[in-house]
Order: structure tokens, then C-alpha cells, then sequence
């Protein structure tokens, strides 16, 4: 379908995604495991694991991965797939890049290249009843993508021989060129001695003689799908001949409305060419098949392709997709000025009478849901996903999706790489939880990019009206966000640009914010003084303007510690901010709980008792009035599995009579209102520990909101949960 014939009904299509429409049926995420948990228990737990490219079993069962970084593959149990169990690895002698799973073997790609100028590797084959390795071929390469035929003939390898990226700024040609390895298989075990080796060599525009195989799959004509994603090219060729059936250019996307510079902030009116340069391909059929364009040496056009075997263009997403990302909240900032979202992983799946086509983002972390119409694809869900989602195996048998995410943040003591598994039922999809949608909710207004949520207040007087603010992440684009929260998902209808001067306002870390009673907001603000943001309290009007700021005094100043204010509510004519750690005055167990007197400008606190942390630290992430209470989030800085303290606390406004700064602070006391955790663990996946807003509109209804961290070293969801009411 023509690119232009798409756009003409894209901003319709996006508006109906992201709102409450039934739908007959939807996936949702039922199960997420570590991979840490196959680590034997002689392997410390800091060991590094990366699920890269993952497969199943015939009965759907077991799933398969290769771990490159552990250097193993690894077996999961999914025979109840609620609850995934480990089932061990093996140990590979080099690097496992793919595997692939036929009859009882798998089948697994091994890199043992001594460097670039040197590439080998060679094919392994496991046993999957008892995890035995009972052949080895040599192939002569470094191998990436691996597929078995329908039939169970053929195994196809895409011998890379990757290039050094730092050599010279990656640019090719860097021999030995790559090429197509092709073997038969007997009963499912390769023969060695029939593998053929195609030449690509002289086919592409770019990088001609050192063509770079990347991913490879076959139709049930057992004729291979080979993308060439460095030198952007396409190849189709016969299992049975090894001939060359076909090849031609991937081509160029023109780009519009997409944010091209990575500046601390959202700007969607960019425009570029990009070079397509596919990385994963598979068949919809025995004449179509889909590439996710990731890009790599020059391009990456943020989109997914439907290309016939012919070479014709059938379906180009554009940014259609991105577009997407961006509604949930899960734009990466981070890779604007180079691949966006950067689609990398296919995964096609015929459940009943639909196929559906699903595209991960590996920067997004997420995986977008497609019905495949015959024409243009119809957009049907978005799936969180773990951090970098690499691909994906579909088990139709079973209604379930399997993805694989690589991304393990143990040196930056993030989350750990994840498999995680949905559903397909009657259901609506349980994510996202909170959208946008158009500015004020024009479809014809630029979309509304969003991330990093931290404080949250309500509209004093409008059921379900709330505002929430960006914090720092968004250095360049403090923003307070409209929330119509009475929607299922809550959509963010306006974004409100914070300012002085008329100009975004600098040197701000948002992470609270109330509304003064009338028009405009009181902020709060994380002071970090070695990056000279001061700590402070600012009032903005309705036009977002910044016209008072309250710095804190030196009184509080001089007992300085990096971690500030953290929500701020007001109560009468005085503003009450929790501070989220406690400060060099403060006892270790103790936060202040600061006053400031709007109408006498003094300053004022209480103690606030701190839970015991059992890892890391405790503090504060939100504070807001209601009812002769303010009510406290208090959390914890772990998460997934190590998660413990995510609870609400509501203190009465009876005992909170601040004394002046410098002298003792009367220490209020504290009643558990909800625990946060079963709320953090209701979408299966893991345990978000940045729940930061939380507020109560003004039927009593209450609402909390996590923190995505603007998808940087984070899985980019957040959670927005309706409590509904709140008791006094």
C-alpha cells in the first residue's frame, strides 16, 4: 500500500488505539522470569544473563534461549505458563547468537571468532530431553540469525563477520565478507558434510563486495528470507539449490513529524530520509514478508516494512509506529538523533482466523500488536515489555506470545534481562494505563510526548481531573500535564510548558506539584546544588509562567543532602513539602516534613518516622492533603524481587505544628493506608520502584502514578492505578 494512502487515515487509526474500544480479544502479559534464576548455584547472582533470541519446543512447553554474555543456552518450563520455571542451561564453548528449535533438538548458532579479521563459529545441536550437545558442525564464520524450515529439511545460518565499528568509524568494506550457510537436516540433526555456501558478494548498492547477513527465515516453499542490514539489501534464495532467487535494495522511508535531536526534551516536527537497513525478516506468507527497520551503518527509518518477494513495497509504516511509542509514554529521547525506537524484532503468529504481526522496539521496550488485513496492517495493542526486547517467539497452539529482553543492568544495579510471557484472550488490554492523545485533544494538533511523571495533584473541583509533572529527565521542557483520569486508559490531554520569561524554564528538577485553589500550581523542585539547582518552591499562573520562587533558607541549606523535595500539597496558607531523605540534621530513621507560611513567610517542620530499610535506602516520593490528612508515599529504592517498601501513610493535620527551623522537631506518627506492592506486581511484569505521584480528586478517589525514568536503563512502563475511595 502506498505511503501516502496510509497517512491519509493514520491520525484516526492512532485516535481509536488509544481509546477504551472493546476489542474481541487482546494479549496481556501473564508471567515475567529472570533469567538469573537458570544461573547454577555454584554462579554468583552478579553474573551477567542476556535472553537474546529465544524459541520453543514443538508442544509449546519449553522455551529456549541463547545467553551470550553467560555463554550458554538456557530452558524454561512453561508448561504452566503462569508460572515459569527454570529447566537449567548448557554451556557453550564460545558465544551463542541464535537458536532455532525443530523435532526434539535445537539447534544453536556459536561464535568462537578470534576477532574480526578471524571469524568462526560453528552449529550446535542439543538434545532437548536431557540438554545433551550431540553434534557439531564447523562453519567456517561468525554466525548471527539461524531458521529451520517448515519441513524440518533445511537450517539456514546467516554467517555475518561482523564489522568493527571502531575501526575507522565502522565504515565498510572490513573483510572477510559474510555469507549464507545452508545444511540439510537428518531427523533433525544436521548433516555436516551438505553445507552449502552462498555468495552474496556484488548484489547491494552499499558495501558491495562485504555484505554483512544479518537474519534469516523461510516460507513454506523452503526459499530463505536474507537481510543484508548494513548494506540495506534484501535476498531471497532456494534451500534446495542455494541459487539466488531474487535480491533488491531495502529503499528509504521519508520521515515526518519525529523528534531528531536528543536534547532533554520532546519536539515532534522533524523530518528525515532514512535508510531502511532491516535487521529481523519473516514470512506472512509464501509471497510477503515483514522487516523491522532498526538501521545500523547509515540508517534506521523507525518503522516496519512489507515487502513482496518481488521487491515491490506492499506496506511501509512510516512513523505510524513511533507514533505509538510516543502516546504510551515510551519515546527514548536518548536515540533521537539516530534510530528513534528502533524496531528490531519480528514475531508472526496465526491464532484462529487472525495472524497477527508483532514489532519490539528495542530502545521503546515495548511490542507493538498488528492484524495482518492483507493490506495495510491494522494497529491493535502495545505490550510492555522487559528492557530492550530482542525477539519473540508466538506459541498459537497455546494463545501465547513469548519475548525475550537482553537488556541486564546488574552494573548499574537496575533491573535484571527478562523472558516474559502473555496471553491472548477475551480481554482488554491491561496496558497502557495512562496515554495521550492530541493536544486538548485535537487529532489534528501535534501529539503530546510524555515520560518521567513524578508529582501528581488534583483539580480542586473536577471529578477525575488531575496534573502531573516531568521531571528533570526533561531538562529542557518542564512541563505540567492535564490527566483525564475518568478514561480507562487515563489520557493526558494538554501539556502546559513551564516558563520564565517565555522561554522553558532552567535548572528545575520538578517533583511535586499542587494546585494554588484557583488558577495556577505551586511546584516543588530537587535542588541539587553541585549542579547549581537550587532547592525551591516556585508558583506558576495559568499560562505556565513562573511568578514566584521561594528559595529554602540557609538555615535548612547548611544541613544539605543531595535528595530534596519531593511533593509539596497546601493546607490553608501553608505549603507543605516532603523532603524525600533525611538531611545531616536529621536522625537516620527521620525526614522533615517542611512548612512554609505563604502569609507570614517563615518556615517551619515536623519528623517524619522512616519504615527500616532491609536493602538500600527509604524516603519520600509524594505528600498530599485531603480530608484533615496528608497522605505520604514512602518506598523503597529497590526493585524487582528486592522491592519491599512501596506503602501509603496518611498523617492527621492535628499533629502537624511545625517548629522553627534549628530546633527540635516534634515527630509525628503515621497509619498505613495501602500497600503499593500487590498494585506494582498486577501487570506480571517486575516491580517498579519509583512509585512517585499520588493525589485525590475531588469525589475522594485516589490515584497513584510511577516513574519511567524517560525510558532510559528502564522498561519505560508506567503504571497509573485508579484506588478508588479513599476513607478517611
Amino acid at each position: 500500500m502506498p505511503v501516502h494512502l496510509f497517512r491519509k487515515s493514520l491520525l484516526a487509526l492512532t485516535i481509536a488505539a488509544t481509546t477504551s474500544v472493546a476489542q474481541a480479544e487482546s494479549f496481556n502479559r501473564i508471567a515475567s522470569f529472570s533469567t538469573t534464576k537458570n544461573l547454577p548455584a555454584s554462579v554468583s547472582i552478579q553474573q551477567e544473563t542476556s535472553p537474546e533470541i529465544i524459541a520453543a519446543s514443538k508442544d509449546g512447553n519449553t522455551l529456549v534461549y541463547s545467553d551470550s554474555p553467560f555463554g550458554a543456552i538456557g530452558f524454561i518450563d512453561i508448561s504452566d505458563a503462569r508460572t515459569p520455571k527454570a529447566l537449567g542451561i548448557v554451556k557453550t564453548a564460545g558465544e551463542p547468537t541464535s537458536v532455532a528449535v525443530g523435532n526434539n533438538y535445537a539447534l544453536a548458532a556459536i561464535n568462537t571468532s578470534e576477532n574480526y579479521l578471524k571469524p568462526n563459529g560453528y552449529l550446535a545441536t542439543i538434545q532437548l530431553d536431557n540438554q545433551s550437545i550431540v553434534n557439531r558442525c564447523e562453519l567456517g564464520g561468525q554466525p548471527d540469525s539461524i531458521a529451520i524450515s517448515k519441513d524440518g529439511k533445511f537450517a539456514a545460518i546467516a554467517i555475518e563477520n561482523e564489522r568493527d565499528e571502531d575501526l575507522k568509524d565502522g565504515v565498510l568494506p572490513q573483510l572477510p565478507a559474510g555469507w549464507l550457510a545452508i545444511v540439510e537436516l537428518k531427523k533433525g540433526v544436521p548433516s555436516c558434510s551438505s553445507l552449502k555456501k552462498v555468495e552474496m558478494t556484488g548484489l547491494a548498492n552499499t558495501g558491495a563486495d562485504d555484505p554483512e547477513p544479518e537474519f534469516v527465515d523461510f516460507n513454506d516453499n523452503n526459499e530463505i528470507v536474507v537481510t543484508l542490514q548494513e548494506n540495506n539489501h534484501l535476498v531471497i534464495v532456494s534451500a534446495e539449490t542455494g541459487n539466488i532467487l531474487n535480491h533488491f535494495s531495502a529503499g528509504s522511508v521519508d520521515l515526518q513529524n519525529i523528534d531528531t535531536k536528543k536534547d532533554k526534551a520532546l519536539d515532534f516536527s522533524g523530518s528525515q530520509t532514512r535508510l531502511r537497513e532491516p535487521d529481523t525478516v519473516k514470512w506472512l506468507d509464501n509471497d510477503r514478508f515483514v522487516t523491522a527497520n532498526e538501521g545500523d551503518y547509515k540508517g534506521g527509518s523507525r518503522s516496519f516494512t512489507i515487502f513482496h518477494k518481488d521487491g515491490r513495497v506492499l506496506y511501509e509504516s512510516g512513523s505510524s509506529f513511533e507514533e505509538q511509542v510516543i502516546m504510551a509514554g515510551h519515546y527514548p529521547d536518548k536515540r533521537s538523533g539516530k534510530k528513534g525506537n528502533e524496531p528490531e524484532g519480528i514475531a508472526i503468529g496465526q491464532y484462529g482466523e487472525n495472524k497477527y504481526i508483532f514489532v519490539l522496539s528495542e530502545r521503546a521496550s515495548v511490542i507493538g500488536v498488528y492484524l495482518d488485513t492483507g493490506d495495510a496492517p491494522k494497529f491493535q495493542q502495545l505490550l510492555p515489555s522487559g528492557i530492550g526486547p530482542e525477539s519473540a517467539v508466538t506459541i498459537p497452539s497455546r494463545n501465547l506470545l513469548v519475548s525475550a529482553n537482553e537488556k541486564d543492568l546488574i552494573e548499574d544495579k537496575g533491573p535484571r534481562a527478562h523472558v516474559m510471557i502473555y496471553n491472548l484472550s477475551a480481554s482488554v488490554p491491561a496496558y497502557p494505563q495512562i496515554t495521550s492523545q492530541g493536544s486538548n485533544n485535537n487529532p489534528n494538533s501535534p501529539l503530546i510526548g510524555w515520560g518521567a511523571l513524578s508529582g501528581l495533584t488534583a483539580h480542586p473541583l473536577k471529578e477525575g481531573k488531575l496534573y502531573a509533572v516531568n521531571d528533570s529527565f526533561y531538562a529542557n521542557q518542564p512541563t505540567v500535564f492535564s490527566i483525564d483520569a475518568k478514561q480507562k486508559p487515563a489520557i493526558i490531554t494538554h501539556a502546559l510548558p513551564v516558563t520564565r520569561k517565555g522561554k522553558p524554564a532552567e535548572k528545575l528538577d520538578l517533583e511535586g506539584i499542587t494546585s494554588d485553589g484557583k488558577d495556577g500550581f505551586w511546584l516543588a523542585s530537587e535542588g541539587k546544588t553541585k549542579k547549581e539547582v537550587p532547592h525551591a518552591v516556585h508558583h506558576i499562573n495559568s499560562l505556565g509562567e513562573i511568578d514566584q520562587t521561594i528559595n529554602f533558607p540557609e538555615e535548612l541549606l547548611k544541613n544539605e543532602r543531595r535528595f530534596g523535595a519531593e511533593g509539596i500539597t497546601l493546607i490553608g496558607d501553608t505549603l507543605w513539602i516532603a523532603i524525600q531523605r533525611p538531611w545531616k540534621d536529621d536522625a537516620n530513621n527521620q525526614v522533615k516534613l517542611l512548612a512554609y507560611n505563604l502569609t507570614t513567610a517563615s518556615w517551619g517542620a515536623v519528623h517524619y518516622p522512616l519504615d527500616e530499610a532491609t536493602q538500600g535506602w527509604v524516603g519520600l516520593s509524594e505528600i498530599t492533603y485531603y480530608n484533615n490528612s496528608v497522605y505520604i508515599i514512602e518506598r523503597d529504592n529497590q526493585l524487582g524481587e528486592n522491592a519491599s517498601i512501596k506503602r501509603l501513610y496518611k498523617v492527621s493535620q492535628d499533629e502537624l505544628k511545625p517548629a522553627s527551623l534549628g530546633n527540635t522537631l516534634p515527630v509525628v506518627s503515621k497509619t498505613l493506608v495501602r500497600d503499593f506492592l500487590p498494585d506494582l506486581k498486577s501487570l506480571n511484569g517486575y516491580v517498579q520502584d519509583k512509585i512517585e505521584g499520588f493525589s485525590i480528586d475531588s469525589s475522594g478517589n485516589g490515584f497513584a502514578v510511577t516513574d519511567n525514568d524517560g525510558v532510559d536503563d528502564s522498561s519505560g512502563e508506567t503504571l497509573f492505578f485508579n484506588l478508588g475511595k479513599i476513607h478517611p
